[in-house]
C-alpha cells in the first residue's frame, strides 16, 4: 500500500475517513497531521486541547504531527506552517508525498487544497468525498462513530445545540437548510469513539464560551483534567 498522511482535525468526518481508508486498504495512513493554535493550544476551528488531540491519536495508533499556527493567521502563515509539517513527516517517512482529506463535497476547498499541496510535491486523496450527507451521517452513527459537537457557528445554528452528541437524535432535530454532517461550517465535532480507535476516549464537558460573538466553544477535555479554560 502507498503510505499517506491523514489530515486529522480530531472530529467526526477526519475520524470516519481514517476508517474508511482502512477499509479500503489502498493507503497505508502512517501519521496524523493537525493544525494547532498556538497560545490556546487547541486544534484550529475545532478548538480541541491538544491532550485530547494526543489521547485519539493514541487510539488511532498513529503518531500526530502539529502544524502549528498563530492566533491571527492569514493564509500565507497557514499554508507555509503545514508545509513545514509535511516537511517534518518527509524527513520522518522519506519518500511520503500522499495525503487524505476528510473534505465531503465543497469543491472550492478541494481545489485549494489540490493547488496547495501540489505546489509542494504532495498527492491529494479524498476518501469521503462526493458522498450524500444525510446518508453518510447515517453511515457514521449505525458504524459505531461517537462523537460531540464542539463548536457551533451561532450565525448558523442555534448555540443550544453545543454539546451535543452527534446521533439520530440530533440529526432529526436540525433545523432545514443544516447540512446533516455541517460541512458548511454550521458545526464542527471532537470524535471520541469508533472503529477507528482501540478505546472510547473519557472525556468530560467543560464550560461553553462564546469567541468573536459568534462561535460557541464547548471545552471536552480528559477525565479529571481542570475544565477551566481560556480557549
Amino acid at each position: 500500500m502507498t503510505p499517506a498522511l491523514l489530515s486529522w482535525s480530531g472530529g467526526k468526518d477526519a475520524a470516519w475517513a481514517l476508517h474508511r481508508l482502512r477499509q479500503r486498504g489502498e493507503l497505508d495512513v502512517v501519521g496524523l497531521v493537525t493544525t494547532v493554535t498556538e497560545g490556546v493550544e487547541r486544534v484550529s476551528m475545532q478548538g480541541i486541547r491538544v491532550d485530547v488531540l494526543e489521547q485519539q491519536a493514541r487510539a488511532t495508533g498513529l503518531p500526530v504531527l502539529q502544524a502549528r499556527i498563530p492566533q491571527a493567521c492569514d493564509n500565507a502563515t497557514y499554508e507555509a506552517a503545514f508545509a513545514a509539517a509535511l516537511r517534518t513527516a518527509q524527513d520522518r517517512w522519506p519518500g511520503l508525498r500522499d495525503i487524505a482529506f476528510g473534505d465531503l463535497f465543497l469543491a472550492d476547498i478541494r481545489a485549494w487544497r489540490d493547488a496547495s499541496c501540489a505546489r509542494i510535491g504532495w498527492r491529494t486523496h479524498y476518501p469521503l468525498f462526493g458522498s450524500d450527507t444525510a446518508s453518510l451521517a447515517r453511515e457514521m452513527i449505525a458504524g459505531g462513530l461517537r462523537a460531540s459537537l464542539c463548536c457551533i457557528d451561532t450565525t448558523r445554528l442555534d448555540a443550544r445545540f453545543a454539546g451535543s452528541d452527534f446521533d439520530d437524535v440530533l440529526l432529526a432535530g436540525l433545523p432545514p437548510g443544516i447540512d446533516p454532517c455541517g460541512e458548511h461550517g454550521e458545526f464542527h465535532t471532537c470524535a471520541w469513539a469508533g472503529p477507528m480507535f482501540a478505546a472510547p476516549l473519557d472525556l468530560q464537558r467543560g464550560e461553553t464560551v462564546l469567541r468573536d460573538d459568534r462561535f460557541a466553544y464547548v471545552d471536552f477535555a480528559l477525565r479529571g483534567a481542570s475544565t477551566t479554560t481560556t480557549h
